[in-house]
């Protein structure tokens, strides 16, 4: 059984450095303790986490760490979301859970149970989303005290087409979705991005970022941004391998971070 620890990681940058690319969903690894409370069978298992695991992304920012001349650090989750989804706030469980897909969830991408009726989720809460949210303060908190700031990028994926837990999905699925938050995201950042990756949207089919709870909406030296890239771009979905899209959007990802280290 892995510790809390054990789950996540930080990998460190330039100590000059205030950029954090945050990777919450690349992982496809699940605890033995996890595993036991999921009703699908591994075939159907193996399925879903090609649907929900935002593939390669991991690969991605290692790419883009290498490639920038000032390095970022990283911050990755190592365990599915399937174990607790990190970047689920309180502000907006409710929302979530009427497709059951809370802090831990009992609903699959297509909405077939995940877990049984009843199931209790807070030891999971209090072993891996408890641990990782103080860790991802503590990581904010060290940037704040080197450089005076932290730029937070959260690098995630999503499918060319809707999934049916798609609260949000009826609208455009640009090749990059950047997410934003109105107190955040700062137009500065919104700009160096769009620059950096060329053809993007805004907030749509997924809006808003990831900021920890103790500096969201109160500590405007925290900026923030939500990368999403559209699966089709870099790799076979829903779960295959990568392609040479994937460097070309490290080369993106490095661009945007060189932009906002200065």
């Amino acid at each position: 059984m892995p510790s809390a620890a054990s789950s996540f990681e930080l990998l460190p940058g330039a100590a000059r450095s205030p950029v954090i690319l945050h990777v919450p969903h690349a992982a496809r690894d699940l605890p033995d303790e996890v595993r036991a409370g999921i009703v699908l069978d591994d075939e159907a298992l193996a399925r879903e986490l090609d649907h929900i695991t935002d593939a390669h992304t991991d690969r991605l920012a290692e790419a883009a760490a290498g490639r920038a001349a000032v390095r970022p650090w990283r911050f990755v989750n190592r365990l599915s979301r399937l174990a607790v989804d990190p970047e689920r706030f309180p502000d907006e469980r409710e929302e979530m859970r009427a497709v059951g897909m809370g802090a831990v969830y009992t609903r699959t991408t297509h909405g077939a149970a995940l877990r049984p009726e009843g199931f209790e989720a807070g030891p999971l809460v209090e072993r891996y989303f408890l641990p990782y949210a103080r860790a991802m303060t503590r990581a904010v908190t060290e940037r704040l005290a080197a450089t005076g700031r932290a730029v937070i990028v959260d690098v995630h994926s999503y499918p060319s087409r809707r999934l049916p837990y798609e609260l949000h999905g009826d609208g455009p699925r640009p090749p990059v979705c950047l997410g934003t938050d109105s107190f955040h995201t700062s137009p500065r950042l919104l700009d160096a991005a769009r620059e950096a990756f060329g053809e993007t949207g805004l907030d749509s089919p997924f809006s808003g970022t990831y900021v920890p709870l103790e500096f969201h909406g109160l500590d405007a030296r925290v900026e923030a941004l939500m990368v999403e890239i559209r699966r089709d771009t870099y790799m076979t979905e829903p779960g295959g391998p990568a392609g040479p899209g994937l460097e070309r959007l490290a080369g993106g990802l490095a661009g945007l971070v060189d932009a906002v280290s200065r």
